[in-house]
C-alpha cells in the first residue's frame, strides 16, 4: 500500500501495513519496520540486495570493529546532514560502541582534534572519513595514519562503509524521511 507521500512527511512514502507477502518478507529480513526499510521494500528485490550488504557490514564478519564502524557511519551521516540515519545509529549503537555524549556531539559537530578523542585510532578513522567526504580520497599522510591503526581489510571496509552511508544519506535526505518516533541525538 502506498499512501500519499506528502501526508507521511516524505517525498516517497514508505510502505504501510498491511504489507503484501513479498514486502513483509523483505522488511523482516532488513530488521525492524523503520521507515527506511519500508521505503526500500517497495521493491522487495532491492531490499534483498541491500540486506546482503548490511548483513556483512553490520555484523561481526566485517573487518571493522563495531566502534570504528559506528564512528565511520555516524561521522559520514553527520557530514551529509542525514539526521534520520544519524539518530537511528546513535540510538541503537552509541552505547554498544562506547560512545560518550561528548563523542556523539563531536561526531555531529566537531572534528578529530576535539579533546574527547584520546585514542589515536579513533582520531585516524574520523580524519579519514572527513577526507573521504570532502575530497573523495586520502592523501599519503592520512592513508599512513589510518594504516598505522587498521589493517588493510579494515581500511577497505571503512572506505566501503563511508561510501555506502553517503548513498543511504542521499536517500534519507532527498526523500525527506522524518526522524523515527523516539529517535534523537544526545548531542
Amino acid at each position: 500500500m502506498h499512501p500519499d507521500p506528502l501526508a507521511a512527511g516524505s517525498r516517497i512514502a514508505p510502505l504501510e501495513a498491511p504489507f503484501d507477502e513479498a514486502s513483509a518478507v523483505a522488511i523482516e529480513e532488513l530488521g525492524p519496520p523503520i521507515a527506511l526499510f519500508r521505503l526500500l521494500a517497495r521493491r522487495p528485490d532491492r531490499a534483498h540486495g541491500i540486506h546482503g550488504w548490511g548483513s556483512y557490514y553490520l555484523s561481526r564478519r566485517s573487518a571493522l570493529s563495531l566502534r570504528h564502524r559506528e564512528l565511520a557511519i555516524d561521522r559520514t551521516t553527520a557530514l551529509c546532514g542525514a539526521e534520520y540515519e544519524l539518530a537511528i545509529h546513535l540510538d541503537v549503537f552509541a552505547e554498544r560502541a562506547n560512545l560518550t555524549p561528548s563523542q556523539q556531539h563531536s561526531l555531529a559537530t566537531g572534528n578529530h582534534t576535539d579533546p574527547c578523542w584520546t585514542d589515536p585510532a579513533d582520531r585516524a578513522v574520523i580524519r579519514a572519513v572527513d577526507a573521504l567526504h570532502h575530497h573523495s580520497d586520502l592523501d599519503d599522510e592520512q592513508w599512513q595514519d589510518l594504516r598505522a591503526h587498521l589493517d588493510e581489510e579494515a581500511v577497505l571496509d571503512l572506505l566501503l562503509v563511508a561510501g555506502w552511508y553517503h548513498a543511504i544519506s542521499y536517500v534519507t535526505n532527498a526523500v525527506r524521511l522524518p526522524t523515527e518516533p523516539g529517535a534523537g541525538r544526545n548531542t
